[in-house]
């Protein structure tokens, strides 16, 4: 991504006549906004609304690439039959059509959504508690850490709420044609009744495996390439910046944390994909088989995918938060107890 286009779409802020003519915009600009907050930073409905933002965020996004997620899938579970991306589209229309590419919708959408709330949702809430918990001075110095525990303990419990649908859609998509039901209906019950709830659990282990350092990568990730996008890339502070261009930067930021994400994870999602489908595999079992380099199958289309995907419900999660008007503080700034203590000004 070349950053120099990127700084170009931000038009130089004009620099005031008078220091006079300055505050006085800028108090009516914050006053303005503080008005338009439908509620308070923290409060149970910021976190419900940021909730319903991970819906949109996570299941809208998921559902629309369920082409490209089912190739990916089909290109970890049988190499021989789907040899490439190219291939695995070409074989999976042949054998059930353009409707064959959106085997596995439902679930999907269903389980992605259940997650995102979850894992938005939540992760505002740990946020908040762990930083109240480790005090405003400790916030600052540990950021990093606080949104990678703060996003770890979010997609924990973001996974059990995936974990019955994930079941299901992979079973759909990977199954030999007339050997599983196609749907959602026909595929959860005969879940349920051969192997009981537990079935809809075999691949916990590795589906947190994939996906909390996922999510850890993708928030704390995010999180600090919006701050260097602020302080290198945008010529102008955040607070100066139309939603229009702070939904820019977002979506930016959201793409590269998503290259990384997809590689951190692409491992274990491997691994949920063929655990899902080979009855009576361990973890072992599937390493084993699948050996080092079918492990890294399907990496690039899942790049591409999740690239894209973590972009979109990053722009989508802002977005929401813009329309209902729910705060969005800036990053932590060093607070004036350490500055003191740093000796970085005077008492």
């Amino acid at each position: 991504m070349d950053m120099s286009k990127m700084s170009a779409l931000f038009p130089k802020p004009l620099m005031a006549e008078s220091s006079s003519q300055e505050k006085i915009p800028s108090r009516q600009l914050a006053a303005a906004a503080a008005e338009e907050y439908s509620c308070e930073f923290g409060s149970t409905k910021y976190f419900a609304l940021c909730a319903f933002g991970g819906v949109l965020s996570c299941g809208i996004t998921h559902t629309a690439v369920t082409p490209l997620d089912l190739v990916k899938c089909r290109l970890q579970v049988d190499k021989e039959k789907y040899k490439s991306v190219g291939n695995g589209f070409k074989v999976t229309i042949a054998e059930g059509g353009a409707a064959g590419l959106f085997l596995g919708w439902a679930p999907t959408l269903i389980g992605y959504s259940m997650q995102g709330l979850c894992k938005f949702g939540f992760y505002e809430v740990f946020k908040d508690t762990y930083s109240k918990a480790i005090g405003e001075e400790n916030t600052y110095l540990y950021k990093t850490s606080l949104y990678l525990a703060a996003s770890a303990s979010a997609e924990f419990f973001a996974d059990i709420a995936l974990s019955p649908m994930e079941c299901c859609k992979v079973r759909i998509q990977t199954s030999p044609t007339g050997t599983f039901p196609r749907t959602l209906r026909g595929a959860f019950p005969k879940i349920l009744a051969e192997e009981g709830v537990g079935g809809f659990y075999k691949s916990i282990v590795p589906l947190w495996g994939r996906q909390i350092p996922y999510t850890m990568m993708k928030f704390a990730c995010f999180e600090r390439t919006v701050e260097a996008l602020y302080a290198n890339v945008v010529p102008k502070p955040r607070a100066e910046c139309s939603k229009g261009e702070q939904l820019v930067v977002t979506f930016a930021a959201g793409y590269i944390a998503g290259v990384f994400c997809a590689i951190v994870s692409h491992p274990a999602d491997t691994l949920v994909s063929y655990l899902n489908k080979a009855k009576g595999s361990s973890i072992g079992d599937a390493v084993k088989v699948l050996g080092w380099n079918g492990l890294w199958g399907g990496l690039v289309p899942r790049i591409f995918m999740i690239g894209t995907l973590t972009a979109l419900q990053w722009f989508i999660y802002d977005g929401v938060k813009v329309q209902l008007g729910l705060p969005r503080p800036p990053p932590p700034e060093m607070p004036e107890s350490l500055k003191l203590k740093l000796g970085l000004v005077q008492q």
